[in-house]
């Protein structure tokens, strides 16, 4: 069976991209093996009439609404991969083959922990990356964030929006630069740069973040951007990354660079959230149904 569409990933920017077709009248599979990229959320937030929605809430909602369209079929399945060109795609998936005229990639990416004891059980409850997502219910706090080089210093002055009490960690991984110093210690940020030996945990919560010359320094939140990496079926597809690693799309169609397959949601930008990443996949697929249609009706003014 040839499908106009294969969307590889069912979060937000999948189920949108897979709303706008099936309402444009395209035949789409959905390919969704999981798990969900934020499994250790229990809300999402930021998204406007779904703002304190538990992501498997939002995942079966988004699944009830395409089941009104017949032309939508989603498979709980993994992609294997990819060959063929832009008109003529070959998918391979668990247990099947299937042709598709264009791809659409909405995979997002896998969060890589850091080396430090007591972070991986922390990821999710404690630890988060994104303050529009968790800052309100956490606000005025005690906050860290732990930067991972001197470019990513200021982001301790942004967090001040939500609390006056930001302690930036550097744990003596980088030389911070005098005048990042300076930005910090104006802004009421405290500046700890000596190694972190642990995170301090009651269950989990964190309760300080514990130094290697056994100074402790309290923090109940604490964010950090972690190193990050594309599932397997994206590698496969040697699509051109920006020098991040992120997979490199047209602004307007977001069409990567092989012809006919597109990208959309987190595995294109630092920029991550859920409303993003559907506004993503909505915009991808618009511009793929355009590009199917006018295919289609060139065709049949040629014969």
């Amino acid at each position: 069976m040839t499908f106009d569409v294969v969307i590889i990933g069912g979060g937000p920017a999948g189920l949108a991209a897979a709303l706008a077709l099936g309402r444009a009248r395209k035949s789409v599979l959905l390919c969704d093996a999981g798990p969900r990229r934020n499994a250790a959320a229990v809300h999402m937030h930021n998204f406007v009439t779904r703002d304190g929605t538990p992501p498997e809430v939002f995942r079966q909602i988004g699944r009830e609404q395409l089941a009104h369209y017949p032309n939508v079929e989603i498979r709980d399945v993994k992609v294997l991969g990819v060959t063929g060109v832009s008109g003529a795609f070959l998918v391979e998936v668990e247990g099947a083959r299937i042709e598709a005229r264009r791809i659409i990639v909405c995979t997002g990416m896998i969060d890589e922990g850091l080396p430090i004891e007591g972070f991986e059980a922390l990821w999710g409850h404690a630890i988060f990356q994104c303050p529009y997502c968790h800052g309100w219910e956490v606000r005025d706090r005690h906050w860290g964030y732990l930067a991972r080089g001197p470019e990513g210093l200021d982001f301790g002055l942004f967090l001040r929006g939500w609390t006056d009490q930001v302690t930036v960690f550097t744990g003596a991984s980088f030389e911070v630069p005098a005048g990042a110093a300076e930005r910090l210690h104006a802004g009421g940020v405290v500046l700890e740069t000596r190694p972190i030996a642990r995170l301090e945990a009651q269950g989990r919560a964190l309760v300080g973040v514990l130094l290697e010359d056994g100074a402790r320094v309290p923090c109940e939140f604490l964010y950090v951007h972690g190193p990050q990496r594309h599932v397997e079926v994206v590698r496969q597809l040697g699509l051109a990354l920006d020098r991040d690693g992120y997979v490199v799309v047209d602004a307007m169609t977001r069409q990567s660079s092989v012809p006919g397959i597109y990208a959309a949601g987190d595995l294109t930008t630092r920029a991550q959230g859920a409303i993003y990443a559907a506004s993503m996949g909505t915009q991808a697929a618009g511009m793929v149904n355009h590009d199917l249609t006018m295919e289609t009706v060139r065709a049949q003014a040629s014969r």
